[in-house]
């Protein structure tokens, strides 16, 4: 019984978790949209629900490999990997584990969790050799400076939102039907 609790749990936490993905696909096709997608949220709220920690990684990172793919064949024509996407998913690797330090879901930790993601992000995707260019130490503050809008700042908007989406209703979710609880919440 237990087992089929949890294939129940995890087959609507990747659900949601898809669904999310999906938009970004339609914001892609409005460049004033840029970041303001749900790729934050999604890794902090696999951190948070998944009891398997390594569904929590796999879950998200795949579904935004795939959902990458997808945008640089629709922008390219193929399937292209750039160097600076692995910088990317290391950022949605630590997001992901700040998700996992989410041990009670409060609307104050989700922001929190946000705030910090959206800084990861912030941080690493502008450090000067991320995409190969001759940038310096000395242009890491423009780069940083220039990224808060509408990059970064439509990313937090973007993680509160999908974050309020994602969580809130899982959580409404979880206290409509106890098959979703995770074990432990069901033992007490």
């Amino acid at each position: 019984m237990l087992n089929q609790n949890k294939n129940i749990r995890n087959t609507v936490l990747v659900t949601m978790v898809l669904a999310a993905i999906a938009i970004r696909l339609v914001n892609t096709q409005f460049p004033a949209l840029s970041n303001f997608t749900p790729v934050g949220a999604v890794a902090l709220f696999g951190g948070a629900y998944f009891t398997d920690k390594w569904k929590a990684y796999v879950v998200p990172l795949l579904a935004l490999f795939i959902s990458d793919m997808m945008i640089n064949y629709m922008y390219a024509g193929k399937f292209t990997f750039y160097n600076s996407s692995l910088f990317m998913y290391a950022c949605f690797m630590l997001m992901v584990w700040v998700g996992t330090l989410i041990k009670k879901v409060t609307a104050l930790n989700v922001i929190a969790a946000s705030i910090v993601s959206v800084m990861i992000h912030w941080l690493v995707m502008d450090l000067p050799f991320v995409y190969g260019m001759l940038n310096t130490w000395a242009n890491y503050g423009t780069l940083l400076v220039r990224a808060i809008y509408p990059f970064e700042t439509n990313m937090l908007i973007g993680d509160a939102i999908y974050g309020a989406i994602l969580f809130g209703g899982f959580e409404l979710a979880k206290s409509k039907y106890t098959i979703l609880r995770a074990e432990r919440q069901l033992a007490l």
